[in-house]
């Protein structure tokens, strides 16, 4: 089983040409960056995890421009994204901006996307908070379109556009893979019928990781990667999730100034050394 680190950076954090340097020297093998392009000042949605929203989700650095920063620095380290609101985003721009971090990056892409929680959020980026389950589907579909051909095109409800030439593609091929967040039964059918690797969220337990990947099987998908997103470093959590065939658990890392953050990683560096 893997290691790597999920984290919101920010402008008063460690920076990620930083971070990036130092998970590559510490031996974890990937770093997720959280997304959110603002914070709507009404609050109607609450937050998921209870209580205030957290300070980092209001300074949240693009995820692409930190994980280039990020891949000037390593040569190893995977670049994902943790979640891209990919229903916030216009497609076309994004197919690019992936397959650009792909190709300057050596191939080290990983595309996490999910449906997000926000709903003040999406409905300021045009997106009906009803209908994006089905943006979503639809999006994942036109993205491997514009990455795996010369002329894609796509009509669907949501997303629909005429012959289009992009480039660069990305150099992973066909595609990066994307990962697919979230643990309801509509995000469960996103990842078997278009998702490539699974991005559960930490409380997800060892035994719902075995259902799931039974149930995929069942959908013909018996080999679809599995990381744990954002999980503590609790031995008796982490052996269970390599009992249930995780191939990769990624640890949420505070987000703190740079000596604080090295001094946290330190520590977990020492939970996987010892494993």
């Amino acid at each position: 089983m893997k290691f790597g680190i999920a984290t919101f950076v920010t402008d008063e954090s460690i920076r990620p040409d930083v971070l990036g340097r130092v998970l590559e020297e510490r031996g974890f093998d990937s770093l997720f960056l959280a997304e959110h392009s603002h914070i709507p000042v009404s609050r109607e949605s609450p937050y998921p995890g209870g209580g205030e929203l957290p300070r980092r989700y209001y300074r949240t650095l693009d995820p692409f421009v930190a994980l280039t920063a990020a891949a000037a620095t390593t040569s190893r380290l995977l670049l994902a994204t943790g979640v891209a609101l990919l229903i916030q985003r216009d497609v076309i721009h994004t197919a690019n901006e992936v397959a650009s971090l792909d190709l300057v990056s050596g191939g080290r892409v990983l595309f996490g996307v999910g449906a997000g929680w926000n709903r003040e959020e999406m409905r300021n980026h045009g997106t009906d908070p009803r209908t994006r389950g089905a943006l979503l589907d639809e999006q994942i579909q036109a993205l491997k379109e514009i990455w795996s051909r010369d002329e894609a095109e796509f009509h669907g409800r949501h997303v629909d556009f005429d012959p289009i030439h992009l480039w660069p593609k990305p150099l992973q091929r066909p595609h990066p893979p994307v990962y697919v967040g979230g643990e309801s039964p509509a995000a469960l059918n996103r990842l078997a019928k278009y998702g490539d690797a699974w991005l559960p969220r930490a409380g997800t337990e060892p035994a719902e990781l075995r259902r799931v990947r039974t149930w995929l099987a069942g959908q013909g998908r018996p080999d679809v990667p599995f990381t744990v997103f954002g999980a503590s470093a609790d031995e008796r959590l982490l052996d269970g999730y390599a009992e249930a065939g995780a191939d990769r658990v990624t640890f949420l890392l505070p987000t703190l100034g740079e000596a604080e953050t090295l001094a946290h990683l330190d520590e977990l560096a020492k939970v996987v050394s010892g494993r």
